[in-house]
Parts: C-alpha cells; sequence; structure tokens
C-alpha cells in the first residue's frame, strides 16, 4: 500500500508568515525510522510537507481509484506551522481532500491542544484534574481559590513549552507576563501535585490496549515537573524513566480506566498518552493528554511500547493498521518487501 509520511520540518510552504509560529518539529531521525518500518511492512513510502504543496504531491503519489476511491494513506507525524490549533491542520487538508490518515483527527487535536478545553471535557466525564484558572495579563492575575505552588504554562502549547513553577503572587505575575509576551496566548495556571508523575501509553480504539506505565523519577532535584530541557536531553538530572513503574494493580487499573475515559472525552485516535499526577495520598490528577504521542526512541511512549514488546518497526505498522481497520474494516494490505537500499527508499531531504 501507498504510504505518505507526512511532516512539517520546512515552515515556509505558507502564503503568510501569520500567527504563533510552531516551536515543535518531529525529530529526523524517528521520522526516517518510521519511513523504514513501513517500508520493512510491505508498505511503499515517501515523505511530504504538511504545507501548501500538500495536496498536489498526494494527488500524483496516490491518485484515487476508477471509482474516485483511496489508493493509499497518510501516516500523519505534521505539527503543523503556525496558529494556535496546527495539529488540526493537516488532518483537517486530508479530510478535505478525502485522504485517510493516522490519529486524531481535527476535532480531537483541537481539543488536546487547548490545555484548557481538555481540563473541561475531562471534568465533564469525571476525570479528576488539578485546579486551575486562566490569565491573559498582569491585570488579570487572580490567585483566589488556588493553592500555591502553581503550574504556569502556555495554554496551546506542548512539550512543556515555557513551564514554570511559582511559590507566591509575584513570581506567577511574571510568569504570566512572559507566557503572553513569548507565545502570544492565555496561561494556564494551575495547582501543582506534589508527588508520582505516571505517563500512560494507549494503543487502539475498541478495543484499546494499554502499554506498561512508565513513572518519571525526579530524584532529590528541586523541581519535580517534566520539562521541554528533559524533554529534549538537555538537563544533567533529567529524570530516569522507570517501566514498568512499581505501581499496585488497584492503582493501575484506576490509572489506565481515567486515561481511557480522557482519550475518549478529547475524541483522541489509534494511540496518545495520558500524563498523570498522584499525590501522596495515592489520588491521580489527569495533567493532559498527548493527542500525538512522539514516537521518538527516548520517549516514554516507545518506551513501554517496547517494554510491551513492540519492536520499534511492529509499533509504527501497528499504528497505521489500526488507523486502517477504523476506515475500511480491515489491517492494511501489504505488497512483498522492497528489498535494503532500493530506489524506491529515498531519504529524507535535508533540512533547508
Amino acid at each position: 500500500m501507498k504510504i505518505a509520511v507526512v511532516r512539517n520540518r520546512s515552515h515556509e510552504g505558507v502564503i503568510n508568515r501569520f500567527g504563533q509560529p510552531c516551536p515543535e518539529v518531529y525529530g529526523k531521525k524517528a521520522v526516517q525510522m518510521t519511513m523504514d518500518s513501513l517500508r520493512s511492512g510491505g508498505h511503499t513510502v515517501e515523505v511530504f510537507e504538511g504545507d501548501k504543496t500538500l495536496f498536489a504531491a498526494l494527488q500524483e503519489f496516490m491518485p484515487p481509484d476508477a471509482k474516485g476511491q483511496p489508493t493509499g494513506m497518510v501516516f500523519n507525524m505534521g505539527y503543523g506551522i503556525q496558529g494556535n490549533s496546527r495539529y488540526t491542520h493537516v488532518p483537517a487538508m486530508l479530510e478535505m481532500a478525502g485522504v485517510p490518515y493516522t490519529g486524531g483527527g481535527p476535532l480531537g487535536h483541537a481539543i488536546s491542544l487547548d490545555k484548557v478545553v481538555t481540563k473541561i471535557q475531562m471534568r465533564d466525564a469525571g476525570v479528576p484534574t488539578p485546579n486551575y484558572k486562566v490569565m491573559n495579563s498582569a491585570a488579570s492575575i487572580d490567585d483566589s481559590g488556588l493553592r500555591y505552588p502553581l503550574i504556569v504554562k502556555p495554554r496551546h502549547e506542548s512539550t512543556s513549552f515555557g513551564l514554570r513553577l511559582v511559590e507566591k503572587r509575584e513570581q506567577l505575575r511574571e510568569a504570566v507576563e512572559a507566557i503572553v509576551s513569548t507565545y502570544r496566548q492565555d496561561a494556564l495556571v494551575e495547582e501543582y501535585i506534589d508527588g508520582r508523575e505516571i505517563a500512560v501509553a494507549l494503543l487502539g480504539n475498541e478495543p484499546m490496549e494499554f502499554l506498561p506505565l512508565v513513572e518519571f523519577d525526579f530524584g532529590n532535584r528541586a523541581l519535580k515537573a517534566v520539562t521541554w530541557d528533559d524533554k529534549y536531553h538537555k538537563q544533567p538530572d533529567e529524570p530516569t524513566k522507570v517501566c514498568p513503574a512499581p505501581v499496585d494493580e488497584k492503582l493501575a487499573e484506576r490509572l489506565r480506566a481515567i486515561s481511557l475515559a480522557t482519550f475518549r472525552a478529547c475524541h483522541c485516535k489509534d494511540y496518545s498518552r495520558v500524563d498523570i499526577r498522584i499525590d501522596p495520598a495515592g489520588n491521580p490528577f489527569v495533567l493532559e493528554i498527548n493527542s500525538m504521542a512522539s514516537l521518538g526512541t527516548g520517549g516514554a511512549y516507545v518506551m513501554a511500547a517496547t517494554k510491551a514488546g513492540y519492536t520499534y518497526s511492529a509499533l509504527v505498522n501497528r499504528i497505521l493498521d489500526l488507523a486502517h481497520q477504523r476506515y475500511f474494516g480491515t489491517p492494511a494490505p501489504r505488497s512483498p518487501v522492497e528489498p535494503p537500499n532500493s530506489s524506491a527508499q529515498p531519504p529524507i531531504a535535508p533540512t533547508p
């Protein structure tokens, strides 16, 4: 089957540079490994930019059949280029063009990338999440009803961009001002839950497969929260990932249940990761859901999949099969595996 891996590396393919630029780029290694995995699974694979060139490129690579039906799928790794709902852009383009794809749709990504809407959806579904308020300027600072310390982060970002821990009102004011000026969006201010942090990796739709739990062990460091520097391996005291997490089965069942409820409430599909804090009394609080969990080899999602017995190739092809099953009722059809170094295996183009 023809599979187009879509990602955003060059941010030039737009009409105007307007709106909040996307600070995320999917790692080149992960994209290449995904392409190699799909080829090893018997698929014909090319990589494309998720920008204004995408329609023409997909139409040439996998034109419709005689009945106007799809002849291929997209493996979506596109974080978008700009705007507050950038995760939605590639899926929305594909839905309009009639091209099936992996992972969440525009609705699921829109909900999940807006941390305030995520919290509203979770609370409506009975999922515990820390108390919070939304602030958009120094004049809007209102910490009444909130218990310090507080976590402050941008409303529409992922990967812990801009995350700060504040202990008092003046620090809160500075943190909110920094987020509004740097990211041009509201600040989400929520109560910090002191305790353990667990990532729950979900793989599937109906039924759901829960991969082994991953715990972030912060050791003795002062800030016991996962930061951007941690996720990009720039901290000498980066938390250690422990998988499977040492959690008793009763608590594990609770974590899986609230993760599934979050997945459903946020309209996610195929695979996601839910981040949870557990206070000293054993009470879990969902922080957020990543609707396009990173497939980087150093991340919690791939670690959990590996512990469950998946190779990287098996994981990638499982995600593809789950998406194809949603659309067509069967796993993705496969062709004979191409030999290594085939001319049909072009490398990822270098970053412009």
